[in-house]
């Protein structure tokens, strides 16, 4: 079984700045893509950044040039710092990541609880 342990949510004015993390424990032989995904009310959940093991990043159009994903494989941890935050970013913002429990097995998906990020006057 593996835990995700979300923090750094809260609200914020716009142009603020909040930094999320994501530490993963358990049964854990390695991780692959770490990530976030956010899910606004009334909208599906949608990808904002990726992050593989050999540290190649994929962001979401919408949040290019502000957000910054990061990982630190010594502590099973991602990292979201997120700048110029606009309205449009208030979502409740989940950790995902892929993992494998043995070195010979599939690779298996876990999510966070959410946290949530509000931006706003």
């Amino acid at each position: 079984q593996v835990q995700l342990v979300e923090s750094g949510g809260g609200s914020v004015q716009p142009g603020g700045s909040l930094r999320l993390s994501c530490a993963a424990s358990g049964s854990i032989f390695s991780i692959d893509t770490m990530g976030w995904y956010r899910q606004a009310p009334g909208k599906e959940r949608e990808l904002v950044a990726t992050i593989t093991k050999g540290g190649s990043t994929n962001y979401a159009d919408s949040v290019w040039g502000r957000f910054t994903l990061s990982r630190d494989d010594a502590k099973n941890t991602v990292y979201l710092q997120m700048n110029s935050l606009k309205p449009e970013d208030t979502a409740v913002y989940y950790c995902h990541l892929n993992f494998r429990r043995r070195w010979y097995e599939n690779g298996l998906d876990a999510w966070g609880q959410g946290t949530l990020v509000t931006v706003s006057l």
